[in-house]
C-alpha cells in the first residue's frame, strides 16, 4: 500500500464463476484475467477465477485483513476440482432421494463441495422452516464428511440456476449484479410503467432488479413536468393535462373550450401548473406561466459509427446532371452503331431474314452426325442394284408391295441408308398379319427356277 496516495494493489476472483466479487492479495503474482488460482478464505483453501488482474483501488473499500493468493493452480488442482465436481453430481441424486424418502417439504437447488473435500454444502428453498435434523444425520452416514443444509431464497436461487430474463439476455444477478437491491412498486409508478405484477416481475416471481437502474434519472425528469390531470397554464389558455412523456419532456394538454381542436402538445418548458388548481367559484385563475427566451438549437455534429458513405461516393447536383447526359451521349452513340450495322445490309438480305425470323425456318438444325448428299450418292452408285432395293416390302401406306419372284434380292439384307436428322422416319406396319404370298415354283418340292434367289 502506497502511503501517498493510500491505494493498495489487489486482485478480482470469483468463486465459481457466479455471485459476489472479492478482493484478494497478489502476493507479488502477475496474474491475468481468466486464471485459475487457489486462495486461502475463511472456509479454508478455495480454488477460483480471476476476473480483474492486478489493479489498485482506495484503502477503503478492501476488507482487512486482505487474505492471500497461495499459488497458481496447477495440474493436480484441476484434476481435484474436478474430482470435486463430480461429487457434487452424485450427492445431488442422493440428496434428492434423502429428501423424497423423510417427505420433507423443501426443494434441492444446488451442492457445493469444498476444495479440500472435508465438507459438503447443500443449498435448498422452502416456503417455511423445515426440520432436516433427521436428513443431516442420514446425509452424514453416507458421504462420511461434515453436512451443511442452507436455505435460500427465491432470488439467490434463480442466481444459482441461470436462465434468461423477458429481455432475451442472461440474468443480471447470474451475470455482473454482486448484490440484490430493494426494489419497489413505486418504481414502477414512477417509471409509468403497468402495474401488472406479470409485467413487472422477473422469473424468480420477485419485482425486476432491472427498474432500479434508471430510477434515478426518471426521478430527475419528472420534478420538470407536470402531473396527469393537473392545471396548468399554456400559451394558448387554460387547460388539463391528458397525457405525459417524461422521456420527451412534453405533455398533451386539453383547453378549456369544446371541440378535438382543444388538445394540443407542449413541451414541458412551455406549461406551468396553478397552485390550488382550478377555482371552484368560477374566477379567472392566476396567471403563473413565465416564457422563458428558447435558446437555438446548435447543429449537432454527427457521429462516427462507421456506417455513414464515404464523401467521395456522395455527388451533387452538378456532378449528377453531368454523369446522365454522359450516360445519354453513351446510350446515343450505341443506337447509331446499331442502325448503322442495319442500313450496312442489303434490303434484299434483310427482307428474307425477316421473313425466315416470322416463319421459323432458319432456326439452325441438329446435326447427328448424317454424311452430305454427295457422299451419299457415291456410296449408292458402288453398291450392286441388287443390294441398294429395301426388303421390307411395305410402301408408304404400311400395306405389302407384290413384287415378283425373279425381282427379289438375295437372302443377304443390305445396310440401311443414312438418313438425314431433317428427314421424317418411316411407319412401321404394326399390322399382326400379313397377306403373305408364296412365289411360284418351278417344280415339285417349292424348288426355285434357275436364275432365282436361293
Amino acid at each position: 500500500m502506497t502511503e501517498e496516495n493510500n491505494t493498495i494493489e489487489v486482485v478480482s476472483i470469483k468463486f465459481r464463476n457466479r455471485g459476489k466479487m472479492y478482493f484478494f492479495d497478489p502476493a507479488g503474482l502477475s496474474l491475468r484475467e481468466g486464471d485459475k488460482v487457489v486462495v486461502e478464505t475463511a472456509k479454508g483453501l478455495e480454488l477460483g477465477s480471476v476476473i480483474q488482474k492486478n489493479h489498485t483501488i482506495p484503502a477503503e473499500r478492501a476488507v482487512q485483513p486482505l487474505r492471500p493468493v497461495v499459488r497458481t493452480a496447477t495440474e493436480d488442482d484441476l484434476r481435484i476440482e474436478e474430482l470435486c465436481r463430480r461429487r457434487e453430481r452424485e450427492a445431488y441424486v442422493i440428496g434428492k432421494q434423502k429428501i423424497a424418502a423423510h417427505c420433507l417439504d423443501m426443494k434441492l437447488v444446488d451442492v457445493e463441495c469444498s476444495f479440500e473435500g472435508n465438507k459438503i454444502l447443500f443449498f435448498f428453498s422452502s416456503d417455511g422452516r423445515v426440520d432436516f435434523r433427521e436428513l443431516v444425520k442420514d446425509l452424514a452416514g453416507v458421504f462420511r464428511t461434515r453436512i451443511e443444509l442452507r436455505q435460500i431464497g427465491v432470488r439467490d436461487e434463480a442466481r444459482m440456476l441461470g436462465g434468461l430474463g423477458i429481455c432475451g439476455r442472461p440474468f443480471c444477478c447470474g451475470t455482473f449484479m454482486e448484490d440484490f437491491a430493494p426494489v419497489s412498486t413505486k418504481m414502477a409508478k414512477t417509471q409509468s410503467m403497468s402495474l401488472n405484477p406479470a409485467k413487472i416481475s422477473g422469473c424468480c416471481g420477485r419485482l425486476m432488479c432491472c427498474l432500479r437502474y434508471e430510477q434515478a434519472a426518471y426521478e430527475e425528469l419528472v420534478k420538470n413536468v407536470p402531473k396527469n390531470g393537473a392545471f396548468v397554464e399554456t400559451p394558448d389558455g387554460y387547460g388539463n393535462v391528458t397525457q405525459v412523456n417524461v422521456l420527451r419532456q412534453n405533455v398533451k394538454v386539453k383547453l378549456d373550450g369544446p371541440g378535438d381542436d382543444s388538445f394540443r402538445t407542449y413541451d414541458a418548458e412551455d406549461v406551468a401548473a396553478v397552485p390550488g388548481g382550478r377555482p371552484r367559484d368560477g374566477s379567472q385563475p392566476p396567471h403563473v406561466l413565465v416564457l422563458k427566451p428558447k435558446k437555438p438549437k446548435e447543429p449537432e455534429e454527427p457521429e462516427d459509427t462507421g456506417w455513414e458513405m464515404p464523401e467521395r461516393l456522395i455527388m451533387t447536383a452538378a456532378e449528377r446532371e453531368q454523369a446522365m447526359t454522359v450516360r445519354q451521349e453513351v446510350s446515343r452513340h450505341i443506337g447509331s452503331r446499331s442502325r448503322n450495322r442495319k442500313e450496312a445490309r442489303p434490303a434484299e438480305a434483310r427482307d428474307q431474314a425477316g421473313k425466315q425470323q416470322r416463319s421459323g425456318k432458319n432456326r439452325p438444325q441438329k446435326q447427328s452426325g448424317a454424311p452430305k448428299p454427295e457422299q451419299t450418292a457415291e456410296k449408292h452408285a458402288e453398291r450392286p442394284a441388287a443390294q441398294s432395293q429395301k426388303h421390307h416390302g411395305h410402301n408408304r401406306s404400311g400395306g405389302k408391295q407384290k413384287t415378283k419372284p425373279q425381282d427379289k434380292a438375295p437372302a443377304a439384307s443390305a445396310p440401311e441408308q443414312p438418313q438425314e436428322s431433317g428427314a421424317p422416319k418411316p411407319k412401321k406396319n404394326r399390322s399382326r398379319y400379313y397377306n403373305r404370298r408364296k412365289p411360284k415354283s418351278g417344280g415339285e418340292g417349292g424348288a426355285p427356277k434357275q436364275g432365282e434367289g436361293a
